[in-house]
């Protein structure tokens, strides 16, 4: 396999996954992004971030943005050349909303516009690369395909197989993320949920997250109750306990909130209503006790996923 082009350019948008009841499968695009850019060079490797997480990742061929890239030139048995990456970062880092999903969505996709037949990195082989990485699809999934989207993985023929599908989000749902200053790693997160749930959590659990794909594509008056969990936030009260708490204070204010992947960044799904939410006013009431620790975005939902350029 060879190169075709000398340069390449990838946006790729912020997700929140799980949504409450869809644990390691359900997830959304939102519209807030990384600008990735990588050009060939002869030999080495220079990177360059500005934005989240400048100053702290990796600047060589550890950062994720590359490994990723390696791994898909790699796959597909191309020429590993040298590289300068360039990363305008949008999405916060550690704090539950995709930016790793992002990062290997976004060096798989570079990878994928640098070569001269694109095709043998399909969106299939992607997400599967992208999972290698990340251990599950949740994030990487809307990261790619934008919208909302289910994700599974199949046990077939001794290998796990990633799969996804995307839906339209309802066009009168508005996401907002709430961003604390704190940030918790995905590994402390997972570290603290129970081996063996209770079959009627379990049972409960399957139902709200059917629900929910509902409420998101045409029901959003049932954001509400599609968004109840018994599986993961409650144990995960003991690592995010102000996040659990904004939580429970918005769901009693009639607001469908949940922890937004690992977290500790809270997502609350609200609804159009005259010039802004249904929420704005709860919305407002939260903040105003948070100025000092929280941030509050209203991204949207990024219905296209990661978008590529190639060329200068």
């Amino acid at each position: 396999m060879i190169l075709g082009h000398d340069q390449a350019r990838v946006r790729v948008p912020a997700t929140s996954a799980n949504l409450g009841p869809g644990f390691d499968s359900l997830g959304l695009a939102l519209a807030l992004h990384d600008d990735l850019e990588v050009r060939v060079q002869p030999a080495g490797v220079r990177v360059q971030v500005t934005g989240e997480g400048a100053g702290e990742v990796p600047d060589g061929e550890s950062h994720l943005v590359l490994r990723a890239l390696r791994m898909a030139l790699d796959h597909v048995g191309a020429e590993q050349p040298g590289l300068a990456l360039t990363c305008v970062n949008r999405i916060p880092h550690g704090r539950g909303l995709g930016s790793s999903a992002a990062a290997a969505v976004g060096g798989l996709l570079l990878a994928r516009a640098l070569l001269a037949d694109p095709a043998a990195l399909d969106d299939d082989t992607v997400l599967a690369l992208a999972t290698r990485l990340e251990g599950h699809p949740d994030n990487a999934a809307p990261a790619l395909l934008g919208d909302a989207t289910i994700a599974w993985i199949e046990d077939a023929h001794g290998s796990r197989q990633a799969h996804a599908a995307s839906y339209p989000v309802h066009p009168d749902i508005v996401p907002v993320v709430l961003v604390p200053e704190a940030r918790l790693s995905t590994q402390h997160a997972r570290s603290v949920l129970p081996a063996v749930v209770a079959h009627r959590d379990a049972a409960f659990q399957a139902g709200r997250a059917a629900l929910l794909v509902e409420a998101l594509s045409r029901r959003p008056d049932l954001l509400l109750p599609a968004t109840e969990d018994r599986l993961h936030q409650e144990h995960r009260r003991e690592v995010m306990p102000e996040s659990l708490a904004l939580v429970d204070e918005l769901r009693a204010l009639g607001v469908a909130a949940v922890v937004s992947g690992a977290g500790p960044t809270v997502l609350a799904l609200t609804r159009r209503a005259g010039g802004g939410t249904d929420a704005d006013e709860a919305l407002a009431g939260v903040a105003a006790a948070r100025t000092d620790s929280w941030r509050m975005l209203r991204p949207g939902v990024d219905s296209g996923g990661a978008q590529t350029r190639s060329g200068a």
